[in-house]
């Protein structure tokens, strides 16, 4: 559960996304061919298990890596990963449960926009990020006793 930039005209601030594809984006690799370790890194999730959702979600692929979105990158993480949201935790997370075979759910709301012109919450307005972080996590905990109530019993 968090929060996680999302693309300006793609989703909408406060939208509350399961997602169903992490993918850890910012490997930048001299050896080998990039694109082919960034699929390694990229996680399906399994949500087939899941029937039912406690709260409004918007399933989305997200593009995780070690640095904020920047709005120059936006058209081509559109296109290539077919994300409308980014952070920076959600594609290690997924890959080290996909290791360990553990099932999990990761729930981001969307805490501010970024495209062309820029980012909502940059440039020294990180007020934005910080009243919607305060919200969307309110939400998301308030909710986690109905995603328990969907888990597969033993």
């Amino acid at each position: 559960m968090g929060t996680c930039g999302g693309f300006k005209g793609e989703i909408e601030r406060d939208t509350i996304t399961l997602v169903e594809k992490a993918v850890v984006y910012d490997i930048i690799n001299q050896m080998s061919d990039t694109d082919e370790v960034i699929a390694k890194f990229t996680t399906e999730i399994d949500l087939s298990w899941l029937r039912d959702t406690p709260i409004p979600v918007t399933r989305a692929s997200i593009v995780s890596g070690d640095r904020d979105l920047r709005p120059e990158d936006i058209p081509l993480l559109k296109e290539k990963y077919k994300a409308t949201v980014g952070d920076w935790e959600s594609g290690g997370i997924a890959w080290v449960c996909k290791q360990n075979n553990t099932r999990l759910l990761i729930m981001r709301g969307v805490s501010d926009l970024v495209g062309a012109s820029g980012g909502d919450a940059y440039d020294g307005k990180t007020v934005v990020w910080i009243e919607a972080a305060e919200r969307i996590m309110k939400k998301l905990v308030a909710s986690l006793p109905g995603w328990i109530s969907l888990l597969p019993q033993p």
